[in-house]
């Protein structure tokens, strides 16, 4: 039966540690295994890893980095009003369809419609988003808006 008094750590794990500074007969004596003079022969910490011998250091030399990035931002997959003339007058225009007529790369994004050019045809139109100019276009064509669910309406 094992018990935990007869365990031993296998053979070579153990090391005898080194003991510097304890006379010339040592092998380890005098400058104990650090050379002579100098910043590294000293005590104390040393130098850091990013310690450029006095130069200014890279993380000194780079401008510092400025702003935030909002991790919480919203990313739409954006069409312009102009881009939906390809779609039959009447037609029902929804993600579906969007991506059918590669308007949309990314089923995945929510949808928001942009005022950039003009629409001359009526089209009911489902996205998550609407900018107010591509709103206005899209009425003015006698078209509808409809915002999807789960996304709010600007």
């Amino acid at each position: 039966m094992l018990r935990q008094n007869d365990l031993t750590p296998a053979p070579g794990a153990k090391h005898q540690r080194k003991r510097v500074g304890r006379g010339l007969g040592s092998g380890h004596g005098r400058f104990s295994g650090r050379g002579q003079k100098g910043q590294k022969s000293r005590s104390g910490p040393g130098i850091h890893p990013y310690f450029e011998g006095g130069q200014l250091p890279l993380h000194r030399r780079l401008p510092g980095k400025r702003g935030f990035k909002n991790i919480f931002k919203t990313e739409y997959s954006v069409v312009n009003v102009g881009r939906l003339n390809v779609f039959e007058p009447g037609s029902v225009v929804g993600l579906d369809e969007l991506v059918k007529a590669r308007l949309v790369s990314s089923s995945t994004k929510p949808v928001k419609i942009l005022g950039s050019g003009d629409l001359d045809r009526a089209l009911t139109v489902k996205a998550d988003g609407f900018s107010g100019t591509a709103r206005e276009k899209i009425l003015a064509a006698g078209g509808t808006v409809e915002v999807g669910s789960g996304a709010k309406a600007n």
